[in-house]
């Protein structure tokens, strides 16, 4: 499993639309920044059975130094960007999921 960086995304996006390279990369900024803006606004983005990127708060929580677990850290409260998957991308999640079990299940059957 690799990662897929932005460099990627224009090449695929601009092999499969057959448009030149810079104009996808410019677009995909353009679309970058307004996600920027809409995040600054406190706002939602929702694309259709893709998700929903919206902006909570996380709670403050005590979290613990592992160099000195004895002494409790408080965490402030901040500022996230929450992603909740689609019905397409619940899809893909569910088959991606009983295709690791099923993984997970042949490692441990050759460790025996």
């Amino acid at each position: 499993m690799g990662n897929l960086t932005r460099r990627d995304l224009v090449v695929k996006v601009s092999t499969k639309t057959g448009l030149p390279q810079q104009e996808v990369a410019k677009i995909f900024e353009e679309i970058l920044e307004v996600f920027m803006e809409v995040f600054k606004k406190k706002e939602t983005i929702e694309l259709r059975n893709f998700g929903v990127f919206e902006v909570t708060l996380r709670k403050a929580r005590i979290g613990r130094n592992p160099r000195n677990p004895e002494k409790d850290i408080l965490i402030p409260p901040r500022a996230v960007i929450r992603f909740k998957p689609g019905k397409e991308v619940k899809g893909i999640l569910n088959a991606i999921t009983k295709d690791l079990l099923k993984e997970e299940e042949t490692k441990k059957r050759k460790k025996i």
